[in-house]
């Protein structure tokens, strides 16, 4: 039987706290004397910490400063952990999926305490088969190597999977791991940008997904 993976970016997909990211971001940067405009950090959400303050500040800023920045953004998120609220009907859309015989997999860039916050945000546990988290991989997206790992954890194939994530970064990731990509529009990018960079379909959010899923690529095999 056909091992079927459905890889699910977490942030701005499953969960809202792209703003909140791009806030405690801005906080940290601005605290260490760096004036980032808000909207260049809410692109930049998806990437992982080093990924992100190179994508804003460039390769020849003070890298000695990475750890401390990071550090900052970690402090001021951990005080939304426990209030964190996921999209509509993101955990309706993961157990469908898996009573569908679909392997569920988380692909994100978070890990420990920001992970287990997530987790219990989605509310989808006995649906999930297994995390690819940012302490698994070398690479973060937009390297397919969070994807790539994805598939590996529960066995299945590129061309048999769907990955659905709100980011270029997701996009790009999951075309080079070879994985169909599809969309949704909750992170706050748009529409034809998330096609531009590779998306088949894009929906407004995972209920949206939800209610066309069997028109979905998901339909499809």
């Amino acid at each position: 039987m056909t091992t079927r993976a459905a890889v699910f970016d977490v942030d701005g997909t499953l969960v809202d706290t792209n703003y909140l990211h791009a806030v405690c971001w801005w906080e940290s940067l601005r605290q260490a004397g760096h004036q980032v405009p808000m909207q260049d950090i809410h692109r930049g959400i998806g990437l992982g910490s080093a990924d992100l303050l190179e994508h804003l500040l460039g390769d020849d800023r003070d890298q000695s400063q990475d750890d401390d920045l990071s550090a900052g953004h970690k402090v001021l998120y951990a005080t939304w952990h426990q209030r964190l609220a996921p999209f509509d009907r993101a955990s309706e859309l993961l157990k469908h999926l898996h009573s569908e015989g679909w392997k569920v997999v988380l692909a994100t860039s978070a890990s420990g305490p920001e992970l287990a916050a997530l987790r219990k945000a989605i509310d989808a546990d006995d649906a999930i088969e297994a995390t690819a988290s940012a302490d698994d991989v070398d690479s973060g997206k937009p390297h397919p190597e969070p994807v790539q790992h994805a598939l590996d954890l529960v066995g299945a194939r590129a061309e048999d999977s769907v990955f659905v994530g709100d980011s270029v970064w997701d996009m790009q990731a999951a075309r080079r791991a070879g994985v169909t990509p599809l969309a949704v529009l909750s992170g706050g990018i748009s529409h034809s940008e998330l096609q531009d960079a590779g998306a088949v379909e894009v929906y407004a959010s995972t209920g949206e997904l939800l209610d066309a899923l069997g028109s979905s690529a998901f339909g499809q095999r």
